[in-house]
Parts: structure tokens; C-alpha cells; sequence
């Protein structure tokens, strides 16, 4: 390991001094401020900052009354499963669908692409990306289908700019924009009178559309809002920034992971994406039709459009969630796993009952797999030490 990457290692995910001291900090101004605020509730929209939060125990850090919540940060999670349906009528009448593993075992409204390929034999290929699937052509009518969010849009629209797909492959687009969900969330928990104080945005979309694109945040909702790295150490002094800027009344944005990413993101990789597809209203499973969420191939791309070449009919439902499943409300962050009926019972990760628990930015998924909060407070109940200290 290199230097530069043992200072990382040490000192982002370790903590150090630095993170200690950060900490402590948190709990001092946290103090302060629900002298005045009932709850001071934080919001970050990226699977993988739910998985740096559960994994290494950040709740149990934070102090009552400052609550952090996974917002709509998994892209599989919101795939409709109209588009998982129709990919799977697909392959059964002979069409090679190429897809993430991630999609591969989210079921649609009746089965998954897993299930699919073993009752049925259909021909489901696992690949990384388009580029992939487009490496492992071989002649055979062939479909990608697409999803994700500003991240992964890109290599596809520029294998699609630059007349590298063959003739007998084309693309199901489910790709899905972050800041519609992150304003369908805010509106909600307005709403219901739990309104979010701060918002850590996404590292890895940033790195993409630029620290930039989360101006509005601060400007027009008068929100703090930090893009934050992955690291332990980014995330807890991306919410020190946030609570440091609510006692200063300010609201601004600031670029915690400035070693990735930069003010206006990849320029070049957001034109492709710009020159390939069209924003569009779209639908978000289990939650409604956000506008201008999605992307559709342009006009002059529509002979690669597998719902035109194949006629197919997206018959989107808001009720496309297994009865009981409470995805919806998880993905945007009015509930927690541990509300869910089905949750590690009827719902597992070998087992997946709901799409939140099938991708690894799921929230569910998450929790599944590192422990979530039961565990961590029953321990702390035994050793008769503070319990509970995840406050919804």
C-alpha cells in the first residue's frame, strides 16, 4: 500500500485524532441546537454512505436527537418492475438480456431474471456495464438494460454517441436522476412535519455532475449541504459541517471530497449523457412519477430503443411492491428496515422479497448484512449501558 493510501486507510477510516475530536464536537453543538430544535435530522442520498454509517456504527456515535436517514440513493431500488417484466417476456420469446448483477435477482411483479434464467432457461447475462455487454456480443438479438443513476449513465451514452453498438442490441433505459428523488423526500418529510435540517450529497454522482449540481439546495431550500467521500472520517465531519452551519443559521454548500470530486464534475462524460438522452418524467417504483427523472434515448438514437423496436408497453403501477413491503417509504426515508413486516423474516438477502433488499446500496440490504440497530441495543441493554440511541 502506498503512502498517500496509508494516510487514507489511517486516518478517514480509522478516525484518528481528528475523528475523535469530531465527535466530540457533534455531541457539544447537537446540545446547543435541540435547545431550540425538537430533532435535527440529516439526509444522505448514496447506498454506499447507508453502508459506511451501518457498517462502522456512525449512528451509535451520534448523540439523541440527531438522527441520520438513507434517503433515495439506490437506483435498482426504484427500477419499475414493469421494466424487470418486460425484460424477462423478452428473454422467454428468445432475446439475450444483458444486465448488472445487482438487477439480476430484484423481482419484478411476478418473478426476477434470475428466476427467469433457471425456470426457463432464458439466456440472462451478468455483465459490469454497457461496454461489457457490447464486448461479449456475439451476434444474437440482445438487449441492455440500463439502470442507474448520473454514475453509470454515462458509459452507456457515449458507447452510444460514438456508433459502437451493433445492430442487433439495444438499450431498455431505466437510468434515473438523484435530485428529483432527493425533492420528493424533502417535500414528504415537510410534510409530515419532520422536515430535514441538512442533506450529505452523493460522492459518487458528484464526481459526475459536478459539487455544483447541489447548489439549490442551500440556495433555494436554505439547506447546509455537504458532498461528502465514503471514508468514516468524511461522513462525520460532513455532518459536523451541517450542524456547524444550523447554529451559525447559514446555509451553503461545501465540497468535503474535494480528492474526487471537482466544482462542474466530468464535463465531457455529463455531454455524452446529454447528447444520447432526453429528460423525461419517470416513474420510481412504489413511489409515483417524478418529473424530469429520467432519461430516454433522443430521437435520433430510437432505433436502439428496445421499447420501440419491441413495442413494448411499460404498464407502470404504483402498487408494483409486494403487499406489506415498505420500500417506498425506506427509500425515502420515512421508515427504517426494522418497520417492515417482512424484514429478515419473509425478507432476506437469499431470499429477497422486496427490491431494497436485493442490491447492496439497498437500505435493507444494508442493514441485513451489518446488523442495523436491534443487535447493537440489545448488547448495550445487557451490558446495562445507554440504550436506544437511534431516535426516529
Amino acid at each position: 500500500m502506498s503512502g498517500p493510501l496509508r494516510i487514507i486507510e489511517k486516518e478517514y477510516r480509522g478516525m484518528g485524532e481528528v475523528g475523535k475530536r469530531a465527535v466530540k464536537v457533534i455531541a457539544k453543538l447537537t446540545g446547543e441546537l435541540l435547545e431550540r430544535h425538537d430533532k435535527i435530522k440529516i439526509m444522505h442520498v448514496c447506498g454506499t454512505h447507508e453502508d459506511t454509517v451501518t457498517r462502522f456504527g456512525l449512528r451509535n456515535l451520534m448523540p439523541k436527537g440527531l438522527q441520520l436517514v438513507a434517503g433515495p440513493g439506490c437506483p435498482v431500488c426504484v427500477t419499475p418492475a414493469s421494466v424487470i417484466d418486460s425484460a424477462i417476456e423478452l428473454a422467454k420469446e428468445g432475446v439475450r438480456i444483458f444486465t448488472y448483477g445487482d438487477l439480476y435477482r430484484v423481482p419484478g411483479n411476478k418473478e426476477s431474471l434470475s428466476s427467469a434464467k433457471s425456470s426457463y432457461g432464458c439466456d440472462v447475462k451478468i455483465v459490469y456495464g454497457f461496454k461489457d455487454a457490447i464486448n461479449s456480443f456475439d451476434g444474437k438479438e440482445s438487449v441492455f438494460l440500463g439502470v442507474g443513476f448520473e454514475t453509470t449513465a454515462p458509459t452507456t451514452a457515449a458507447m452510444i454517441v460514438r456508433g459502437k453498438v451493433p445492430k442487433a442490441m439495444s438499450l431498455l433505459s431505466a437510468y434515473r436522476l438523484t435530485a428529483p428523488g432527493l425533492d420528493h423526500a424533502m417535500l414528504l418529510h415537510k410534510e409530515r412535519g419532520i422536515p430535514l435540517k441538512g442533506v450529505i450529497a452523493p460522492g459518487h454522482v458528484s464526481s459526475i455532475i459536478g459539487a455544483k449540481a447541489w447548489s439549490y439546495l442551500a440556495d433555494h431550500y436554505g439547506l447546509p449541504v455537504v458532498v461528502a467521500g465514503f471514508e468514516p472520517l468524511d461522513y462525520v465531519l460532513a455532518v459536523l459541517e451541517i450542524l456547524r452551519q444550523i447554529k451559525e443559521g447559514d446555509a451553503r454548500l461545501v465540497n468535503e471530497y474535494r480528492r474526487v470530486v471537482t466544482w462542474d464534475g466530468n464535463v465531457k462524460a455529463w455531454n455524452y449523457v446529454m447528447k444520447a438522452f432526453s429528460v423525461v418524467d419517470a416513474y420510481w417504483r412504489g413511489i409515483g412519477v417524478l418529473k424530469n427523472s429520467g432519461l430516454n434515448l433522443r430521437r435520433e438514437f430510437s432505433p436502439l430503443d428496445a421499447v420501440k423496436k419491441y413495442s413494448l408497453s411499460l404498464r407502470d403501477k404504483q402498487n408494483d411492491l409486494p403487499t406489506g413491503c415498505r420500500c417506498a417509504e425506506i427509500t425515502l426515508g420515512l421508515a427504517v428496515p426494522t418497520d417492515c413486516p417482512h424484514f429478515n423474516k419473509s425478507c432476506t438477502t437469499s431470499h429477497p422479497l422486496g427490491p431494497c433488499m436485493v442490491s447492496r446500496e439497498g437500505t435493507c440490504n444494508v442493514w441485513a448484512r451489518h446488523g442495523g440497530y436491534g443487535l447493537i441495543n440489545e448488547l448495550l441493554e445487557e451490558m446495562n449501558l445507554e440504550k436506544g440511541r437511534y431516535n426516529r
